[in-house]
């Protein structure tokens, strides 16, 4: 099975498993997608993300985040820029995911910033996804 989309099977990946309620969702893992679930763990959208070897490229299992009423911390996932169509945005244009209420994730000449960081860093890039 090829795959166009890594990014976007990651996102729907998480989304599936925690609808599902699943407690952790594994993920053949990329330089990439750690960055993304290391943004999603520090902005507290999950509870924590391990690397694990496997004999292939290595795996990220993500510890999905629920509150108290059983509800996912990830309300959504939306990929923005696709292989077809790629969304490149300057840094006065990063867009606020949600009026601020979500993050938008961005592949910067800095790395994998959020739309805040990057900000901040005064760098623009593709627009990834938004995660609220």
């Amino acid at each position: 099975m090829s795959m166009t989309d890594p990014i976007a099977d990651f996102l729907t990946r998480i989304r599936n498993a925690s609808r599902a309620k699943h407690t952790r969702v594994e993920i053949p893992a990329s330089r990439v997608k750690g960055e993304i679930a290391k943004i999603l763990k520090t902005q507290g959208y999950v509870q924590d993300v391990k690397f694990v070897e496997d004999s292939r490229q290595g795996l990220l299992r993500v510890y999905l985040r629920y509150d108290k009423d059983s509800r996912p911390a990830i309300e959504g996932l939306k990929r923005v820029s696709k292989p077809g169509c790629r969304v490149y945005v300057k840094r006065e244009e990063i867009p606020r995911v949600l009026g601020g209420y979500g993050i938008a994730v961005l592949s910067t000449s800095r790395g994998v910033l959020t739309g805040t960081e990057a900000r901040k860093e005064g760098v623009g890039g593709e627009v990834l996804c938004h995660i609220w």
